[in-house]
């Protein structure tokens, strides 16, 4: 009964105020940033009282205390990995890159969407739904079910297929919640996606999930969208596929060394530990 409490108090709340920012009037350069930082604001307020009103604790998974280490180390991993699959991109002749706007144009823009959609997902998607599905079945349901609703959300975007949202549900999917696991706080996967985003948009200016988003360079996919990833993005590339999900096994692993893993029902009431040996 708690997920669908804790989707409504978080959604709910983002809904109303995507509601007010697009009839306010608010002059487009403007409404970007200031929709971003309240975006940012409303989730983290309203996920802060639905775990002090609903489940009586406080919300350590956003406790400031070590954030900045972790939203750092987070941001790094990110902008790497996307570094990483547009150079192979471009290296077989899939991503041709030129040069974009200016810095001053365009990275305002590109930084805020990248912040707004990094918490506000992460808030929602790792800190509301894996979380409380893994208290409930344990990390691997919570895993494939969190990843699997992951891809689905995507299924909206422009130029989305069934394999977008597959490939998102993989790669990023297991990333994300890899890094969950690893601190069991949500900052080290909000500075990764957040930074994925804006790299891949701010940076190189490379469509987001089928939204076309203007950068310091200027990206455009050539060859099969297999390859590619098409005017959806380089999410939606093969490559972005390998390349994450390597990442994702890798934070998965260290989170098992850590024994971070919540067994199945069946296997707590047996005693038995879910962490992969």
């Amino acid at each position: 009964m708690r997920l669908p409490i804790a989707v409504a108090s978080v959604t709910l709340p983002l809904t109303a105020l995507r509601a007010v920012m697009r009839a306010s009037g608010i002059a487009e350069p403007a409404r970007e940033p200031l929709g971003a930082a309240l975006s940012i604001a409303v989730a983290w307020v309203a996920y802060g009282r639905y775990v002090a009103w609903v489940e009586r604790r406080e919300p350590t998974e956003l406790s400031l205390h070590g954030a900045a280490r972790e939203l750092a180390a987070g941001a790094a991993i990110g902008a790497v990995l996307f570094a990483v699959v547009a150079a192979a991109l471009a290296a077989v002749g899939a991503l041709r890159i030129g040069p974009g706007g200016a810095a001053a144009a365009v990275l305002p823009g590109a930084l805020a969407l990248a912040a707004a959609s990094g918490f506000a997902e992460e808030v929602l998607i790792r800190g509301v739904v894996f979380r409380i599905v893994e208290e409930a079945l344990g990390t691997w349901p919570a895993l494939v079910l969190s990843a699997a609703l992951f891809g689905a959300a995507h299924l909206g975007n422009p130029g989305a297929t069934w394999w977008t949202a597959g490939a998102i549900a993989v790669e990023a999917g297991v990333l994300l919640a890899a890094a969950y696991l690893v601190t069991r706080r949500l900052w080290l996967a909000i500075g990764l996606h957040a930074a994925w985003n804006f790299t891949e948009a701010g940076v190189f200016g490379v469509a987001v999930s089928g939204h076309d988003v203007p950068g310091l360079l200027r990206s455009t996919p050539a060859g099969p969208e297999l390859l590619s990833g098409g005017a959806f993005g380089a999410e939606a590339s093969v490559v972005a596929v390998v390349v994450c999900t390597a990442a994702g096994c890798g934070l998965l692993a260290l989170a098992a060394r850590r024994r971070a893993f919540v067994p199945l029902p069946w296997a707590r009431r047996a005693g038995v530990d879910a962490t992969p040996a």
